[in-house]
C-alpha cells in the first residue's frame, strides 16, 4: 500500500497580518522603514495600492522594501476610489487610517469582499466622530469623511483584530487617547508593533489602550514567517506516514498558535525550536512528525486563535479517530465565503460525515478514499486545506480554483509538492 513520507524545511512566506502593519505603520511613520520579507500576495498588494493612491511612495512589493514615511496625518485625498481587492484587512484597518483625515475616501472590493459586513467598523469610527456611508445591507462601498476624532473607549461585542486595529488607528492618526476591550483575545500584531515604534500601548487582560502621541518612529523589520500558512504543511506532517517536516522563522504569537495547540490535542508530534524574540514577535522553528490523529473539540474560546485554520481542522478531523466539533465560530460564514457551509458541503462530496451546525461543524473521521471536485467559492483557505488532504495517497481531489492561494500563499502549490514523497507502504 502506497505511504506518504514528508521531509525538508519549508519556508512559508511572510506573515499577511503583520505585513499590512507594518506597510501601514511604515507609511504613517517619520523617516523611512525598512521592511524585510513582506509577503508578496494580493491581499497585501491591496493595502501597498491604496497607500500609493494616499500619496504614499510605496516600493513594489520584494524581498526588501523601504517606504519613505509621510507623518501621521501627512496622507492626501486620493484620486480614485480605494480598491481593497479580496482583503478585509486592507478594507478595515486603512478604513481607520483615513477616519482621522480631513478628507472623504472611498472604498470598495471585488465580489467576495463586497458580502462581508462593514458595520462592526463604520460603528465605532462613526463614534469617534467620523461619518461613514455604506450600502443598505452596511457593505461595500463604504464612504468616509473623516477629520477631528475624538477619544473612545469601545466594548467589542466579538473579538476583532481588525475593528481593534481599526479603533487604534484611528486614534494614533488623530492624535487621541483610545481604549479598546473584548470579549476574548483577538491578534495582538498591532499593539505589539506600535509598542516598539514607541507608542504608549498599555494591555490590561482583554483591554488595550493607546495614548495620543505626536509622531511614530521608522521601522527596520524581519517580517516572520505565517503561521496560517505554515498550518497546512504541519497538518501534512502530521497526516503522512514518516518522516517530519521543519518550518522556520514561524511567528510564534500566542494569539495565532491555536492550531498548534489543536493539533497536539489530536495527537500530533509537535516540537518548537530555536525560539527568540523579533521586535516584540516570539519567533522559532515549528517541527512536526506524523501520528495517529483523534477527533478533538473545538470550543468558542480557542476560536479567535486558529479562526483561519478552522477549515484545515476540518479537514483534519476526516481522517482522525472519532467526531471532532468545532463550535463557537459564527464568524466563519462571513470569511471569504461562508467557510462553515463550503466546507461540509465539500467534505460530503468526497464521502465524508459531516453537519453544519449554527457557528460551526462536526466531521466523522474514516480511512475511505476520498474523490471528486471541490468548490472553493474563490477561497484561498479551503483550497489548501483541501488540497492538503488531496496530496494523501489514495485521494483524488480536484481543487476547482487553486490560483486564489496567490491572495496568501502565491508558492502554495510548488511547496506542497516539494514537501511529498509518495513511497511503498511501511
Amino acid at each position: 500500500m502506497a505511504a506518504l513520507t514528508v521531509s525538508g524545511t519549508v519556508r512559508v512566506p511572510g506573515d499577511k497580518s503583520i505585513s499590512h502593519r507594518a506597510l501601514i505603520c511604515a507609511a504613517l511613520a517619520d523617516g523611512t522603514s525598512h521592511v524585510r520579507g513582506v509577503l508578496e500576495s494580493a491581499d497585501v498588494r491591496s493595502t501597498a495600492s491604496v497607500l500609493r493612491a494616499l500619496g504614499v511612495a510605496v516600493p513594489t512589493l520584494g524581498s526588501t522594501i523601504s517606504v519613505r514615511g509621510v507623518g501621521l496625518r501627512g496622507l492626501r485625498a486620493a484620486s480614485v476610489p480605494l480598491d481593497c481587492g479580496n482583503s478585509g484587512t486592507t478594507a478595515r484597518l486603512m478604513a481607520g487610517v483615513v477616519a482621522g483625515h480631513p478628507f472623504t475616501a472611498r472604498f470598495t472590493g471585488d465580489e467576495s469582499l463586497s458580502r462581508r459586513p462593514m458595520r462592526r467598523v463604520a460603528k465605532p469610527l462613526e463614534t469617534m466622530g467620523a461619518t461613514v456611508e455604506l450600502t443598505s445591507a452596511e457593505r461595500l462601498p463604504m464612504t468616509i469623511r473623516g477629520g477631528n476624532l475624538k477619544p473612545i473607549s469601545w466594548s467589542s461585542d466579538r473579538a476583532s483584530a481588525q475593528v481593534k486595529s481599526a479603533i487604534m488607528f484611528a486614534g494614533l492618526v488623530a492624535g487621541v487617547g483610545v481604549s479598546v476591550s473584548e470579549p476574548e483575545r483577538s491578534r495582538d500584531h498591532t499593539e505589539r508593533m506600535l509598542r516598539s515604534l514607541g507608542a504608549d500601548v498599555r494591555v490590561d487582560g482583554l483591554s488595550v489602550s493607546l495614548g495620543a502621541i505626536r509622531s511614530l518612529m521608522a521601522l527596520d523589520v524581519d517580517v516572520p514567517a505565517d503561521p496560517s500558512s505554515a498550518a497546512f504543511f504541519a497538518a501534512l506532517a502530521a497526516l503522512a506516514d514518516d518522516g517530519s517536516i521543519d518550518l522556520p522563522g514561524v511567528c510564534l504569537n500566542p494569539t495565532r498558535t491555536g492550531f498548534l495547540r489543536v493539533l497536539t490535542r489530536m495527537g500530533a508530534a509537535v516540537r518548537i525550536v530555536e525560539e527568540t524574540e523579533r521586535y516584540g514577535e516570539p519567533v522559532g522553528t515549528v517541527r512536526v512528525s506524523p501520528a495517529d490523529l483523534k477527533a478533538v473539540k473545538v470550543t468558542a474560546d480557542e476560536v479567535p486563535s486558529l479562526i483561519d485554520e478552522l477549515p484545515l481542522v476540518a479537514c483534519l478531523a476526516a481522517r482522525a479517530d472519532g467526531e471532532t466539533q468545532i463550535t463557537g465560530a459564527s464568524e466563519l460564514r462571513v470569511k471569504e465565503s461562508d467557510r462553515i457551509a463550503a466546507v461540509v458541503a465539500n467534505l460530503r462530496l468526497l464521502g465524508v460525515e459531516a453537519d453544519e451546525l449554527p457557528d460551526g461543524m462536526r466531521v466523522r473521521g474514516s480511512a475511505r478514499a476520498l474523490k471528486g471536485r471541490i468548490t472553493t467559492h474563490g477561497d484561498h483557505r479551503i483550497a489548501m486545506a483541501f488540497g492538503v488532504l488531496g496530496a494523501l495517497p489514495g485521494n483524488e481531489i480536484m481543487v476547482d480554483d487553486p490560483d486564489c492561494c496567490s491572495v496568501s500563499f502565491p508558492d502554495f502549490w510548488a511547496q506542497l509538492a516539494a514537501a511529498t514523497h509518495p513511497s511503498r507502504g511501511r
